[in-house]
């Protein structure tokens, strides 16, 4: 196959048009729901012909794979490495919630995502990838404020780790997202992990 001028310029500009490919079709899914989701569409979005797309992305999966990764790392961009690990939790509680507000199509991307998982094995295991890297990220932090005395010995960081994650999993519900649950929840939350910190 023959590769576009697009294709072939310097890795920076790829790059960027990878990126550029990979919003169009986050956006598309935000807009339109997963069933909306078409690679011509994505194209036509970003002004390049579908060759070029298959170039970045040769098949549909991969161009998932790449909304899945960009997906994981806004939340990723929500984790702070400042202060101790028990205030990096907190943080990150509360930055999760502040993203999900101020980025709502965020809730229903993953939505969409999480509903196609069901049906969709490809989906469902690049889904199983992001949580399991999740689970181990808030694993090594809980560890950490364990081992530093930001939180009391003994804690189930694997239990504790599964509990944060499922909360805020929940939260990208659209339903959700601005629901008064969801403050409850978060201060809950917080509470709880001033009680684990020995803290009144």
């Amino acid at each position: 196959m023959a590769l576009t001028a697009g294709a072939r310029g310097p890795r920076g500009s790829q790059e960027k048009r990878r990126e550029e490919l990979v919003l169009a079709a986050y956006r598309l899914i935000a807009e339109h729901g997963f069933e909306g989701l078409r690679t011509r569409d994505v194209a036509d979005a970003v002004r390049v012909n579908i060759a070029t797309l298959h170039y970045y992305f040769p098949t549909k999966e991969a161009l998932i794979r790449g909304v899945v990764d960009y997906t994981m790392q806004r939340f990723r961009s929500t984790l702070e490495p400042h202060g101790s690990p028990a205030d990096q939790l907190r943080n990150h509680l509360r930055a999760v919630r502040k993203l999900l507000l101020d980025e709502p199509e965020l809730g229903t991307v993953m939505g969409e995502l999480s509903l196609r998982s069901s049906r969709d094995e490809t989906v469902g295991s690049l889904l199983q990838q992001m949580n399991d890297a999740w689970l181990i990220t808030m694993r090594g932090l809980l560890r950490r404020a364990v081992k530093e005395g930001s939180l009391k010995p003994g804690l189930d960081t694997e239990g504790v780790a599964a509990l944060v994650v499922l909360s805020l999993s929940g939260m990208t519900l659209p339903t959700m997202a601005a629901a008064p649950a969801t403050d409850q929840a978060m201060r809950q939350l917080e509470r709880w992990l001033g009680v684990a910190a020995g803290k009144k």
